[in-house]
This record gives C-alpha cells, structure tokens and sequence, in this order.
C-alpha cells in the first residue's frame, strides 16, 4: 500500500473544528471563502487552531456521554438527545447483514469515537461489532487512555488498522475536505474496503473542485478559528467508484444546501457497495 494517512493527518484540521455545523453567514454559522491554488496558499489565508485546547474540550463532552449525562457530542458540543444520520445508520446494518451479523468499521477521522456513540444503540443486534477509529496521534492517544473498549479501538495511521483486521465499510464522515489530497484517500479505500460510505461532504455539481478557507464563529469553540477546506465536485467523487462499485444510494446530508461564497453546494452522503465479478 503506497500511502501513509499520516502524513494526510499531519495537515488535518483538528476533527471537532472540520465537523462544526455549516450554515450561511447570516445565522453566525460556519463560512466558506476564496478560490485557491495551493493547500499551502489557503493555509497562509487561514487562522489555524489551538489542537491541545479543542481536545481538551471534546474529551471533556465525549466523558459527559460516556457518564449519562448528555446523549451525544458534536464540535464539543453536547447535545440532550442523538441527532442520527440514518442513512449512515441504513448502510452499517444493511453491512452486518451481508456479513452475517458480524461488522468491522474503519471510521476514518472519528474523533474520539463520535459516530460510534451516536449509533451504538442502533448497531446492538450485531452480532459482533468492531468500529476501528483512525485519527490524529494525540486523539487516538486520548481516545486509547478513556474510551478504549472491547468494541471501539484507535489507531494512529491507516496501514496499522487494516492490518489489525480485514474492514467491511469504511465511514468517511465530513473528513475529505479537510485533508491536502482527499482523492488519493478515495483512491486507496476504494483498493481496500468492499464497501464506503461517504457523510456530510459538501459538494457541488457544476464547477471543478474548489479550494476554501472555512471559517468556524467562536460560538462553537470559543475563539474563531479558519483553516482550508476543499467543496469537491460530485462526479469527480463518484469517479473513484465508477465500474467497480454499486452506488446503493445517494441522500442530503445534515447541513443540506451550503453557501461558497454565493455559490450552493450540497451537504452529500452515498453508500458504496463493490461489484461481485461476474
């Protein structure tokens, strides 16, 4: 395998900034600006980010879930009940049941185990469950030290992960656009995993991929922050799948229509499935 996820997390922004609700500028929520050339172009456009102090403050909420005392976290935020994604949820059982009730998840960009939490009650008739985060160093650290189970592990770098145990779905959760080359990760899933599902990508249909900054208010982290962001093009995203998986379906993400400087693009999800040969 000719690549290496940490050097892909090196350039990522922390996981709780890139997941921050997205919205128009008018209701104060997160932005998106510029047209770049480079990843380092738009990084030099950008704020950057305090990592040790946004951990801190996921740690603290996701211990607020794993306690009872709030249903579920988000960019640091806790929330009184669980906002799922449903058809995120549609694609891990439909994963189980093919599998025979056993399912290996790589949730690649999972934060402190995020998306696992949020679904853990849903997933309880698997048979056998395993949801393998890969993150940043210092969360999967983090997340090894307080929330490690039988169940949910973290790893540092992609290659240790697969090596750990053959995947059946990989879960791309609002990470493509936050890293330097999101198509060389699309790339190399599509090599591994038999099947994908792609959440909360803003995407847009009729322009070629954008680089933007993201600018994120200090509502959500306490201070303002901004970092690059890519809005990718919808058929160059299907494109990596083309002939060689079955899009199961398509749906509107949480965020829905999302505005780039005036432009819209749309908050996307898909389920991905390999073909069987003939």
């Amino acid at each position: 395998m000719n690549f290496s996820l940490k050097r892909w997390l090196s350039d990522w922004v922390p996981p709780h900034l890139r997941r921050a609700l997205r919205g128009s500028p008018s209701n104060g929520a997160v932005r998106y600006s510029g047209d770049y050339r480079t990843w380092d172009e738009a990084r030099r456009h950008s704020i950057g980010y305090d990592a040790a102090a946004i951990l801190e403050r996921v740690l603290q909420a996701t211990l607020e879930v794993q306690r009872g005392e709030a249903a579920y976290e988000r960019d640091s935020v806790v929330f009184d009940r669980v906002e799922h994604s449903y058809p995120l949820v549609v694609g891990l059982l439909r994963a189980a049941l093919a599998c025979k009730g056993r399912l290996n998840v790589i949730d690649i960009g999972g934060s402190l185990g995020s998306t696992f939490l949020q679904c853990r009650t849903l997933l309880d008739t698997v048979g056998s469950l395993s949801w393998c985060v890969v993150e940043q160093p210092a969360f999967a650290a983090c997340g090894r030290k307080h929330f490690e189970n039988d169940q949910l592990h973290f790893f540092d770098d992609l290659p240790s992960c697969l090596n750990s145990q053959p995947p059946d779905i990989a879960v791309l959760s609002s990470v493509l656009p936050y890293i330097e080359t999101p198509h060389e990760l699309l790339d190399s899933i599509g090599q591994t995993v038999p099947r994908v599902i792609i959440d909360r990508t803003p995407l847009r249909t009729s322009s070629p991929d954008r680089l933007t900054v993201q600018s994120v208010p200090a509502t959500i982290y306490g201070f303002e922050t901004s970092y690059p962001a890519w809005i990718l093009n919808r058929e160059g995203v299907l494109a990596h799948f083309s002939g060689r998986f079955d899009t199961v379906y398509e749906f509107e993400a949480l965020a829905g229509p999302v505005d780039v400087d005036g432009t819209t693009a749309k908050d996307t999800g898909f389920l991905f499935e390999r073909l069987m040969p003939e």
